[in-house]
């Protein structure tokens, strides 16, 4: 299966930790050059894209992007040009998932988790957007939504799965928008996998998640990594406007 990413370049916000970082170096296993955005932790972000560097033979980079930021997604868009000459994929990632019960959970956190998950997507979405109109150039978006957005949550994640189904909505719209322009914007919904915003929660009880899925385990963040791959390449060049269901059977879709 040919995804022909060699050459290419990709931006991947959230990138240093988690899915986010198993997608960095899934594309540059591939070939491909990674801009990867993060927040906090500049020494962890740094360290990935050096890993992928020695690793890969490829250029990676990180650069500080609050994704709920205009002018930080402006400049980190900026920054990838700049430092690779042109953009060609964008994985938009970068999430937060804090847990509270609706109501327990303040207008200021509700509007956090909107910012980041669903703000950021379309910030990122648009300027990836305007540098491909503007190149005249095709492009491939994919746009990290959860299985949550179908399924629900109980334990405080009302938030989360509401941003996600916002994702899912604003995916089939944007493509149906670009398609025009050669810029493929897709969807990946996963399930609950092993990273550290949900190891202390499967540390406490993975029988009890591994139940839930028909499959009878939770993902590897490699198989996610492979799955989003699969639609940033030529692999998948007649989808968009997709929601690849990624649930091991949960959804049903």
């Amino acid at each position: 299966m040919e995804l022909n990413l060699r050459g290419k370049t990709a931006i991947v916000t959230g990138g240093s930790r988690g899915l986010g970082a198993a997608v960095c170096a899934r594309l540059a296993k591939e070939g491909a050059n990674v801009a990867l955005s993060y927040v906090s932790n500049r020494q962890k972000a740094e360290a990935v894209a050096s890993e992928i560097c020695d690793r890969y033979a490829v250029g990676a980079v990180a650069f500080r992007a609050d994704v709920a930021i205009e002018a930080d997604v402006i400049d980190l868009f900026a920054f990838a040009q700049e430092r690779f000459g042109s953009i060609d994929i964008l994985i938009n990632n970068a999430g937060v998932c804090p847990v509270s019960l609706a109501q327990d959970t303040s207008l200021e956190a509700w509007n956090r988790v909107m910012a980041v998950n669903l703000g950021g997507v379309f910030l990122c979405c648009r300027e990836m957007i305007r540098q491909a109109v503007a190149a005249e150039k095709p492009a491939t978006i994919v746009n990290i939504a959860s299985a949550t957005a179908y399924l629900g949550s109980k334990n405080g994640k009302s938030h989360y799965a509401a941003s996600k189904g916002g994702v899912i909505s604003f995916t089939t719209s944007l493509a149906k928008e670009v398609a025009r322009h050669h810029i493929r914007v897709n969807a990946f919904a996963p399930a609950i996998m092993y990273t550290d915003m949900t190891a202390e929660l499967l540390d406490r009880d993975m029988a009890h998640y591994e139940k839930q899925i028909p499959i009878g385990r939770i993902a590897t963040l490699e198989e996610a990594a492979n799955a989003v791959a699969f639609l940033a390449g030529d692999a998948s060049s007649y989808m968009t406007g997709s929601v690849l269901d990624f649930s091991g059977g949960q959804c049903g879709r």
